[in-house]
């Protein structure tokens, strides 16, 4: 197994117990999870993986289609899951087609929850140029969403400079303090847990007061997730994957983030004003696997190690 995670905390944040392990077990217990309409069709049983009632956000990549969207979150819901659809500003023609995505969404599907994002193209197929645009309609309150989850980047944005990121963020509070519907951050994954503590207190000193759930790669190869991480412009905790990239051995090796989780969940119990509220997991090395690994801590059938910066899951050594 490659560490390719890493607390970046430089000595042991916590002392291998049972209390610790509860605290890890209480940050992963309502995790959401991140899937394709593709990935969707490829198993026949979401339910047979995912407990009930967990909530499974629905990525409308470049070039998806919002009606196939749509009926991916009419078949989760269906299955006593949660679905929670991407809403990508950039990919959305207009009013009309915005209008129609969320009709269909709430009426097939019963969705409250959404994400809204800029989207994975730097031009817009559209009207809408971001997030912004698209909150500033009044169709999602319209449609009777009650929960909006807005994209955080504590590593900042490939597309935007540091001071448009700070603005474009600003924004997002700003919404999320006058709208009706309630809002929540989402942010990227990333691999070590400093950028985002870092992160996580600078926007809480600008007075956030938005719960964050937190971007979590599931287990996968670290090929897989140095090639992630590459497409989607994860910026300075990619050297942590890096440094772990050698040679082929490592490359094909299972990666797992069990050091980011333990970090995460000492920092949320050592500071009770911290608005990390839960995770939301990435399964780029497999739905099943990160399924199982994730119902393995709910479990509580994981060992810390003795140095307090990381655990094993008992079953993922027969992956």
């Amino acid at each position: 197994m490659v560490r390719a995670y890493a607390t970046q905390l430089g000595e042991r944040v916590w002392q291998p117990d049972d209390a610790a392990q509860l605290r890890i077990r209480e940050l992963v217990a309502d995790f959401s999870i991140e899937i394709t309409p593709a990935v969707a069709a490829k198993h026949t049983a979401l339910a047979d993986l995912l407990p009930a009632g967990t909530r499974v956000y629905i990525a409308f990549v470049p070039g998806e289609d919002h009606r196939s969207v749509a009926a991916t979150a009419a078949r989760i819901r269906g299955e006593g899951l949660v679905p929670v659809p991407h809403f990508p500003a950039r990919s959305i023609v207009d009013r009309a087609q915005l209008d129609d995505y969320l009709r269909r969404v709430t009426a097939e599907a019963g969705v409250d929850e959404v994400l809204v994002i800029g989207g994975g193209i730097d031009l817009p197929r559209g009207t809408f140029s971001g997030t912004q645009a698209l909150l500033e309609t009044g169709l999602f309150e319209a449609h009777g969403i009650r929960t909006i989850g807005l994209a955080g980047h504590p590593e900042g944005q490939r597309e935007l400079s540091a001071p448009g990121a700070a603005m474009t963020l600003q924004q997002k509070l700003a919404y999320g303090r006058q709208s009706a519907a309630g809002a929540r951050l989402v942010t990227q994954f990333m691999f070590e847990a400093e950028p985002l503590l870092a992160w996580e207190r600078m926007i809480r000193a600008q007075s956030n007061h938005l719960p964050i759930h937190v971007g979590v790669p599931g287990p996968a190869t670290v090929k897989s997730l140095l090639n992630y991480a590459r497409l989607c412009g994860v910026g300075n905790s990619l050297r942590v994957l890096t440094r772990q990239a050698g040679n082929l051995f490592k490359l094909a090796s299972l990666s797992y983030p069990d050091g980011l989780i333990t970090a995460l969940a000492y920092h949320r119990a050592s500071d009770p004003d911290c608005r990390i509220e839960r995770l939301h997991f990435y399964p780029f090395g497999g739905l099943a696997r990160s399924a199982r690994w994730i119902e393995g801590i709910r479990a509580g059938e994981f060992t810390l190690h003795d140095d307090g910066l990381g655990f094993t899951v008992a079953s993922a050594a027969d992956w």
